[in-house]
């Protein structure tokens, strides 16, 4: 029984000492030895305010049980709350005047021709969300030479593409070449006017409309033969060479195509020799003499 007793007083000791933990690991161990203890209970991190220190003398002349009237601040002649104000509505020309008052002014779509390359206005139809463009009125000319279907092999299969080669002209002396691929056909020809109005080269011709002499040139396998012919005997040429040649507006020439049937080649070749023509007038001035003397 006495040694019940004797070990009581130990377990309450051991009891007490476990219930409170000591931070002394989070200080420096100082010169002589102490110890910091705390219960939890006691500790608090936010300090809090005594009755004493809050101000209440707001309150001193206050009745509770009054009715209290609200009388706000009258509002001067004319306001209206911005919730119920109506702003004019903006037109779209003062729109236009503000953004480029702002940001400079607005692209024009004129090209350096003078002739809008770019794709043509849209013009809202249906409120479908589909739209119609308007074709394009540059005075150019387009004449499909040809569409058609390819297909690239690749790891997941093939993939299936319409190639569609296009020539522009304003049978004026002026004529491009554009080609494009697509997944349609009607995209593929719209997108190849495009590419050909970005590659618009200028004929030079005779007031018979002809070339002013021969020429000759090749793109890849293909190769073209172009000469100058007589009033009257119109375009001798064939396949691609005769669409470049009339949408260039040349209505007397012949043309002979060798090496690759490839039309695109074609095409392509037909606008090299053209570019090695020069006029009557320019030699003469490479040369430093007249005119007439070019034929001495």
């Amino acid at each position: 029984m006495a040694t019940a007793t004797a070990g009581a007083p130990a377990l309450s000791s051991l009891a007490l000492r476990s219930s409170t933990p000591s931070f002394s690991f989070l200080f420096p161990k100082p010169t002589k030895p102490f110890s910091l203890s705390c219960s939890f209970h006691s500790l608090s991190l936010t300090p809090q305010a005594k009755a004493s220190d809050i101000n209440t003398s707001f309150f001193d002349n206050l009745n509770p049980e009054e009715d209290v009237v609200f009388d706000p601040p009258t509002p001067p002649e004319g306001f209206t709350p911005t919730f119920f104000r109506r702003w004019p509505e903006e037109m779209e020309d003062e729109i236009t005047a503000a953004y480029e008052e702002l940001c400079g002014p607005a692209y024009s779509g004129i090209s350096v021709l003078g002739n809008d390359i770019m794709d043509s206005k849209v013009k809202k139809t249906s409120g479908f969300g589909k739209v119609k463009k308007e074709k394009v009125r540059d005075g150019f000319e387009e004449r499909v030479v040809q569409a058609r279907r390819v297909t690239k092999v690749v790891k997941g299969g093939k993939q299936l593409h319409f190639r569609a080669i296009v020539v522009v002209g304003d049978k004026q002396g002026q004529v491009g070449v554009g080609v494009r691929k697509t997944r349609e056909v009607i995209a593929a020809v719209q997108k190849s006017a495009v590419n050909a109005r970005g590659n618009v080269i200028t004929i030079p011709m005779t007031k018979y409309l002809t070339f002013p002499h021969r020429s000759e040139g090749d793109y890849g396998a293909a190769k073209v033969m172009l000469r100058p012919a007589a009033p009257g005997t119109g375009v001798i040429a064939g396949g691609a060479v005769r669409i470049v040649l009339e949408m260039a507006g040349v209505d007397n020439a012949l043309g002979r195509q060798l090496g690759s049937k490839n039309a695109l080649n074609h095409g392509r070749a037909t606008v090299v020799p053209v570019q090695k023509m020069k006029q009557f007038r320019e030699v003469a001035q490479e040369r430093g003499i007249p005119m007439e003397e070019l034929w001495k």
